[in-house]
This record gives structure tokens, C-alpha cells and sequence, in this order.
């Protein structure tokens, strides 16, 4: 199975699933890491591990219109079977979704449906729940919104801040990425 990670940020998640690649634990061909914007170290830790990386950068583009129909050729060119989006930090338009329809993987640090967004974490400790988690679905144009694959919960201790709490879900999110990824490249049907 060839995927295509998206990333905004450090690439966390993204490391994981090298490192389980490399380790022979996860049997999946990372055909290339593309990031929204320069400079990010999801990109440097590709680059470093021989994955092929591109940048399309928002900020090079008159409008998301554009940059939605730069980043779906930038993606297609590497004919992927998944695109896993983790930690990529940018609303892709309905267009990007029906290219790779069925195939745009979403992770999220929280039980979806509850708090979506960008403040998942955050707008969890904020409600006062006991309990939160991680999700990995099949995104639709929605935000955070598809066909729920995995959770798993993290109980949220009275000493949580945000980043500690963001910390603890990262690795349970890090493993549920890595077996969801393992479970669909096993599956007959991909």
C-alpha cells in the first residue's frame, strides 16, 4: 500500500509510522511527505529517512482554490492508495477530497464527533470531561467529520494542562495510526 503523508508541523505521527516501517512491523511504501509550508520538520525528518518530500505552500497561492488544486496534483503524482493527513493543519476543499475519495485518512486528538477543530484538546479540558482521546477516520469535507475507523480513550488527570494531556493522547494516537495503517494494508479490499 503506497501512502502519501501530510503534515504542518514536527511530524510526530509521521516518525512513528517510519519508524514502524523500518522496523518491518508496518508494510506500507511511504511514496512521499508533503507539507502546506516551508521549513517544517515533518519534511526534514523525511528527507533525512530517503523519503521523497514536496512543499506547496499556502502563502504562494492567490486563493485556497488554487493551492487545493496545486496540493491534489502534488499528491496525485505519486499515485498514492492512502493519503493520511496527521497533523496537517489545513482545511483541504471538496475537490481535494473527491480526488482521493475513500482514500483521505484524518487523525484527530479527541473522540470525535465530540470537539472538532483545531482546539481539540484544548476545547476538551474546557468542557470539563473526565475523558478524551484520539480518532483516526476517513475524511469527508466536513471538519473532522467521516466514517469513524479507530479511538481509543486517554482519561484526562485533574494535573492535565493542555500540553501534558496533548502529550499523553499523541502517543496513544501515534500507535492507533500505525495499526489502523497495518489493518488496511492487510485488508483484501485496498
Amino acid at each position: 500500500m503506497r501512502i502519501v503523508v501530510l503534515v504542518s508541523g514536527t511530524g510526530s505521527n509521521l516518525q512513528a509510522v517510519i519508524d514502524a516501517v523500518q522496523a518491518g512491523v508496518l508494510d506500507v511504501e511511504i511514496a512521499a511527505v508533503g507539507a502546506d509550508r516551508p521549513g517544517t520538520f515533518g519534511v526534514e525528518r523525511s528527507a533525512a529517512a530517503g523519503i521523497p518530500t514536496f512543499v506547496v505552500d499556502f502563502k504562494a497561492y492567490a486563493d485556497r482554490t488554487e493551492w487545493n488544486a496545486a496540493l491534489a496534483a502534488a499528491v496525485a503524482s505519486y499515485r498514492p492508495d492512502v493519503v493520511v493527513s496527521s497533523g496537517f493543519m489545513r482545511i483541504v476543499s471538496a475537490d481535494f477530497i473527491d480526488s482521493f475519495q475513500g482514500k483521505y485518512l484524518n487523525t484527530h486528538p479527541a473522540l470525535l464527533p465530540a470537539f472538532p477543530g483545531a482546539h481539540g484538546v484544548r476545547d476538551a479540558l474546557a468542557y470539563g470531561v473526565k475523558v478524551t482521546g484520539c480518532t483516526v477516520h476517513w475524511a469527508d469535507a466536513g471538519v473532522d467529520t467521516g466514517p469513524i475507523i479507530a479511538q481509543e480513550a486517554v482519561a484526562i488527570d485533574p494535573a492535565d494542562t493542555e500540553d501534558s494531556l496533548h502529550e499523553r493522547i499523541k502517543v496513544v494516537e501515534r500507535r492507533l495510526l500505525v495499526s489502523t495503517l497495518a489493518a488496511l494494508a492487510a485488508s483484501p479490499t485496498r
